[in-house]
């Protein structure tokens, strides 16, 4: 069971960490901000700022984390933020605040997170979303070519078996891409669907540590920036894009030897991602069970106060179904604001473009047994 385990930063300590994060923020969003200065685009890196639709700023906060004191902090900038309390001259996030209010939010990201961390991965999607978010379309969903053609890329489609189990990835097929799909996931099977091969879950640890607001502290934040900046570089060299005018070198996954490469890819970020999303949880149950947290119904949003009683606990199958399901979890890029980050409301609240991936087939066979 977690317990509650509570460090104290001395002013030169915390100071120090926010001003290294700033700077490490601000080197990993230097490329995104000299083009918005410029009105200029990038098909691949303005995926994180554009479908999350957070700004650079948001990544520059600093938040110490879940049960983090920050001593002699009369002039913090967290004193301003929400979720932050002052404890005579210490300042420390709010978590109970946080959970009673958020409760809802937290449990669907809970049972997602627990899920997902408790799978085997499988690798036998091999990248396709794209491709069958421009099966037999007219339209692309970049400004750039495809590297095989209309007609080349529909072929492409055809000769596999789309097995996608995302459904940020699935609902942005076209009509025609829809029925061939294994599976027709859905935002309450999402916690029954994920696991840990899946690119875009991955790449949506950054999105929970976002929500998670001031339980995660800000390094944290950064790594899982970075894992989902460095899988969006292989998801879109995957896609059916050329993007060889921007320095993207495609992994053909038409061919035995792209499918080989895209598959060493997602071993290798499922490695990265599991620690991750370890944590994340970690940081979720440890605030749990030391808070007095009160209990939201999700369906009804009914609650009550009571040190016994905590949030019930999540199962693999108990996303909570509800209307407010998909503004709690869903993708950013249908205008919804993001989640409040216990900071002001300065965060951005673009309405941006979409995707996401997964899918199947070929001739190159891998372990994929959890895909039955």
């Amino acid at each position: 069971m977690p317990t509650l385990t509570s460090d104290v930063l001395a002013r030169t300590d915390w100071t120090e960490r926010m001003r290294a994060h700033a700077e490490r923020a601000d080197a990993l969003t230097a490329g995104r901000r000299r083009r918005a200065a410029r009105a200029e685009t990038h098909p691949v890196d303005d995926f994180l700022y554009t479908y999350y639709s957070y700004k650079p700023s948001l990544l520059r906060r600093w938040h110490p984390g879940r049960d983090v004191r920050l001593a002699d902090a009369a002039d913090a900038p967290h004193i301003a933020w929400r979720w932050y309390r002052v404890d005579r001259d210490a300042v420390i996030a709010d978590a109970e605040a946080f959970l009673t209010e958020k409760a809802p939010l937290v449990r669907a990201i809970r049972g997602i997170l627990s899920s997902t961390l408790g799978r085997t991965g499988s690798y036998g999607c091999f990248g396709l979303h794209e491709w069958a978010m421009v099966y037999r379309d007219g339209e692309t969903r970049h400004p750039v070519p495809l590297r095989l053609g209309g007609d080349g890329t529909d072929a492409v489609v055809e000769a596999h078996d789309l097995r996608c189990t995302h459904i940020d990835a699935f609902r942005f097929f076209t009509p025609e891409a829809t029925p061939r799909n294994r599976f027709t996931p859905t935002r309450e099977t999402q916690a029954q669907n994920e696991q840990p091969g899946c690119l875009h879950a991955g790449m949506d640890l950054y999105k929970w540590a976002v929500k998670l607001g001031p339980l995660v502290p800000g390094e944290l934040l950064l790594d899982a920036f970075v894992l989902a900046r460095d899988i969006r570089e292989l998801d879109m060299r995957a896609s059916p894009y050329d993007l060889s005018d921007w320095g993207y070198s495609p992994v053909p996954i038409e061919t035995p030897a792209g499918k080989a490469e895209y598959v060493a890819g997602q071993r290798r970020f499922n490695e990265r991602s599991q620690p991750i999303r370890a944590r994340l949880l970690a940081l979720i149950d440890v605030a749990r069970e030391n808070e007095n947290v009160k209990t939201l119904d999700p369906l009804s949003g009914e609650g009550h106060s009571r040190r016994s009683e905590r949030m019930t606990p999540m199962s693999t199958n108990d996303t909570p179904t509800t209307p407010d399901l998909e503004r709690l979890v869903g993708g950013e890029q249908d205008g919804l604001p993001p989640a409040p980050m216990g900071a002001p409301d300065d965060v951005d609240t673009i309405a941006p473009e979409a995707r996401f991936h997964a899918p199947r087939g070929g001739d190159l066979e891998v372990d994929d047994a959890s895909d039955t």
